[in-house]
């Protein structure tokens, strides 16, 4: 049975059984303490701590799911994986423990042919908690033999969140292999051979504060009982396909498949090559669902997670012998595994192709980077004699410059040498284990919203800015740091919940309306206004007149001011995008904004800076559009007609089943926005490009002026032209030209200057040959170089100085005294190398002095210290060296 039809029949058998299907939730979430999404009842979480009502009694759904804790155990073994697919069915407040155990029962048990996946009742066996006398009875009931029936602790079969919260005892369902994968006796004896494929808990209580499985007190019962289960479809779908893991499935092997074709290795042969194929086609798949959700890759974070995956594939198939990139190969055959069950990798594919690639192509010159680091470290290893590089460098190297352990373990044999590994791995657990602490430290548990709860229950407010800035409402409720209360006074700050509203709520990139809410006597500044569960706009408002009292007939007012200027920004924003796309292409997508009166900025995945000429077409294409003053049109429509029709969505955003459409001069702009317009497009404004800059990985950011904003922006320039064109003294048209000139001069005057500074420099070449030492063998010029001289000038002062003694054995060192630096460069001729003097070597020795380090090849190494004051010092050092060497 194929992935895609077990999804399909789970959702089918709940659906039957009057449960309402739910979406897949985006796997980011604005949760604290959730990086990603990592099970199936996330997005019910309002639902089960009583914050929300639930729409529905009971819910089904296929989440997608993302686990990236321990990372580097991904293909070490085969039950690992970093993306995957949790069925469940939920329950709130309506059935409990018997309707769920009959449900997953009948599910698991009956024939395909009449809907369910045909598993042996004879092969199943179960768990319950400890004293949870209840729910054995029932599996009893269901047919289960006592015998197959297992009782375990906290540890294993009480389920919470990790924080203070819903939880439960739980039962969960195992299947057993046979013998020929472990011993008998059931999950308790292991757990290769019993597999867990289905977990049913049973949310009952709540729970205290404490940090592991079975350290936390049960406070108490919760008011109403849930159900949460989790089926885990990869594992029963190998187990339905009659294949040994989950790598063998039909939606991970032809990722594989594909990496044997392009590296020419084969998979299960050799344990290193079968872990680093797991790798690819797990971390594939993860990628590009990360990236479809509007993930890209960057230094902390999610973006953070995402480079390691991508980095890994990379890796993985550079090790496996790939030597041409990969991952458009990689990713294409994923969307289309993928894309049956989650369509937006074939419509977004495109973009998730860039994202990837453009990371390869990064990751590529790090490597190069890399190994020439790598090379350095080495050299130093073999100047002291040494044998092992350290754990510490293999662990910068990894850590710092992102060069894979592997690659390092390789190159380091290839060059005769040994890496301390367990000095490696000693590092990577110390940041491993601050990592985990990090993560526990930000855990906390959900915030208190149930003040709200009675006022989301009444149902959402009413939304009257579209139609005007000043309407009349009730004061539903008041509340003061978390609590309600039944009157505010002058000098007070309060969360104002009103039946209606005119004031825009920030959300979609447009920052929340200012204004005011009024009565006789009363008047209160809003500050800011959000929502609650998506649907209540609570207005944080500070009482500056009079006092409000809870039912309170009241005018709440938009400033208008401030709206005509959001309303500029957000359709500024529309403008710019439209012009984004027409200029750059399709590719060119929106992965976030801001807008606010008179200015906007515009995030878009694109690859590379923009040109001059590129920003100039977009500042141009999009005052065009002001200037053919479209009308604005909004409308709302279902979302599967909105995209129909073309209208542009947020990548990773929740919509809900309506969805309102903001269109702009027809087939120009059209996007599925919930924020304020202007009505003709002309009453924009000018738009004027600020910039264009990069925010992560694939990820740029333009910034604009718009209206008023642009006009002063304009003038200030159009000044600072002025007084540069007086100062000039031509018109102002004639400024680009007469600057271009002065720079002209400028570098010309420069190089003259260098060539002045060169000559002096190498005029000092014959002195310093006359200083030369013999040292044994060789002759031997160790000096400082004059004050100020770069890095650059010393390499080709010392180049000059060994060019002056022939084939006559000399080695050149020359220490510097630049801004505080010390720039060294040491050179050795090929009758001093032959005489046992290696360039490296040297740098060895004097380093320490000065607080340096440095490599090359053995005729030339050069590098930088920090400590002036062991310039001496390190001469001295050198002498010896030699001497020691050519002596």
């Amino acid at each position: 049975m194929q992935t895609h039809e077990i999804r399909r029949r789970f959702l089918d058998h709940f659906v039957r059984a009057g449960h309402t299907e739910v979406p897949s939730a985006s796997l980011i979430l604005a949760d604290p303490n959730l990086l990603f999404v990592n099970a199936g009842m996330v997005q019910f979480v309002p639902y089960f701590l009583g914050q929300q009502t639930p729409p529905y009694a009971t819910a089904t759904s296929v989440q997608k799911c993302v686990r990236t804790l321990d990372i580097e155990n991904v293909g070490i073994t085969t039950r690992h994986l970093t993306f995957f697919q949790m069925a469940g069915n939920f329950a709130f407040g309506d059935y409990f423990k018997r309707e769920a155990i009959a449900l997953a029962w009948s599910l698991l048990t009956d024939s395909v042919e009449n809907g369910g996946y045909g598993f042996d009742p004879e092969r199943l066996w179960v768990t319950v908690y400890l004293d949870d006398d209840e729910a054995e009875r029932m599996w009893l009931e269901m047919g289960v033999p006592s015998e197959r029936i297992q009782r375990r602790g906290m540890a294993d079969n009480y389920w919470s969140m990790g924080i203070p919260g819903p939880c439960g005892p739980c039962s969960e369902i195992y299947f057993d292999r046979g013998p020929e994968y472990g011993v008998e006796g059931g999950p308790e004896a292991d757990e290769d051979r019993y597999l867990e494929i289905w977990n049913l808990v049973f949310m009952q209580n709540e729970r205290g504060q404490g940090t592991g499985k079975d350290d936390f007190e049960i406070l108490g019962p919760l008011p109403k009982k849930n159900i949460d289960t989790g089926m885990g479809v990869e594992r029963v779908a190998f187990l339905l396909q009659g294949v040994e893991n989950v790598y063998e499935t039909d939606l991970l092997r032809p990722i594989i498949d594909k990496a044997e074709e392009l590296t020419g290795r084969s998979y299960g042969v050799q344990h290193e090559d079968d872990v680093r194929f797991r790798v690819i086609a797990d971390h594939g798949r993860t990628a590009a669902m990360l990236i479809a959700d509007g993930v890209n890759p960057g230094n902390d974070g999610r973006g953070y997670v995402l480079r390691r995956l991508l980095r890994r594939i990379v890796r993985s198939a550079r090790l496996l012998g790939a030597e041409k990139p990969v991952m458009a190969e990689f990713m294409k055959v994923v969307s289309d595994l993928m894309a049956p069950s989650y369509p937006e990798l074939a419509t977004d594919f495109r973009r998730v192709e860039t994202v990837a690639v453009g990371e390869e192509t990064a990751f590529l010159k790090t490597l190069n980077t890399g190994s020439t680091l790598f090379d350095n470290t080495a050299s130093a290893v073999k100047a002291k004699g040494g044998k092992t590089i350290a754990g510490s460098d293999a662990f910068t190297l990894h850590d710092t410059y992102g060069f894979p352990i592997d690659l390092t373990l390789e190159m380091a044999s290839e060059a005769g040498l040994s890496v301390d590994e367990d000095g490696f791995r000693s590092l990577m657990a110390e940041q491993r284990k601050r990592a985990k602490e990090d993560a526990q430290a930000r855990k906390h548990a959900h915030a208190d919203l149930s003040v709200y709860k009675e006022l989301v229950d009444r149902g959402a407010t009413e939304f009257t800015g579209f139609e005007e800035l000043t309407s009349e409402a009730h004061v539903l409720a008041l509340i003061t740091d978390g609590v309600r209360v039944p009157v505010a006074t002058a000098g007070q700050d309060v969360e104002v919940i009103l039946d209606r509203s005119p004031l825009y709520a920030e959300s979609g990139g447009q920052i929340a309306d200012r204004g005011a809410i009024t009565a006789s006597g009363v008047k209160l500044r809003v500050n800011d206004v959000q929502k609650i569960a998506k649907k209540l706009w609570v207005h944080k408002s500070t009482v500056e007149q009079g006092q409000i009292t809870e039912g309170d007939v009241v005018l709440a007012q938009a400033d208008p001011a401030w709206r005509s200027g959001a309303t500029q920004g957000h359709s500024g924003t529309h403008m710019v995008h439209a012009a984004l796309r027409q200029v750059l292409g399709p590719n060119a997508v929106q992965a976030g904004s801001l807008n606010k009166p008179g200015y906007l900025r515009f995030d878009f995945n694109w690859q590379g800076q923009l040109s001059e000429r590129q920003k100039a077409d977009i500042e141009a294409v999009s005052n065009d559009a002001v200037g053919a003053d479209f009308p604005v049109n909004t409308f709302v429509t279902d979302l599967p007609k909105a995209k129909q029709m073309g209208a542009l969505a947020l990548f990773g955003e929740n919509y809900g089943d309506e969805v309102r459409v903001v269109e702009i001069g027809g087939p120009f702009s059209m996007e599925l926005c919930g924020g304020t317009h202007v009505r003709h497009s002309s009453q924009i404004g000018p738009i004027t490009v600020l910039g264009e800059s990069s925010v992560g990985s694939g990820i740029r950011r333009i910034e604009a002026f718009v209206g008023l904003d642009s006009y002063k922006y304009l003038a200030k320039e159009r000044a600072l032209l002025a007084g540069v064109a007086s100062s000039l003294k031509v018109p102002s048209d004639e400024v680009p030209a007469r600057v271009e000139q002065l720079v002209e001069r400028l570098k010309v005057a420069e190089k003259e200057l260098e060539r002045t500074k060169m000559a002096a420099v190498l005029s000092s070449a014959a002195s310093f040959v006359d200083q030369a030492e013999r040292v044994g063998s060789v002759l031997l010029v160790a000096v400082a170089a004059p004050e100020g001289v770069q890095a650059g000038d010393l390499r080709t002062l010392a180049t000059d100085i060994r060019g002056r003694f022939g084939s006559e054995p000399a080695v050149v060192v020359l220490l510097g005294h630049a801004d505080g630096k010390v720039p060294f460069v040491v050179t050795v001729n090929k009758g001093a190398q032959n005489a046992g003097v290696k360039a490296g070597d040297l740098v060895a020795s004097f380093g320490p002095s000065i607080a340096g380090r440095g490599g090359g090849k053995p005729e030339m190494a050069q590098g930088a210290g920090s400590d002036p004051s062991g310039i001496a010092a390190g001469l001295a050092a050198v002498r010896a060296r030699v001497a020691e060497l050519a002596g």
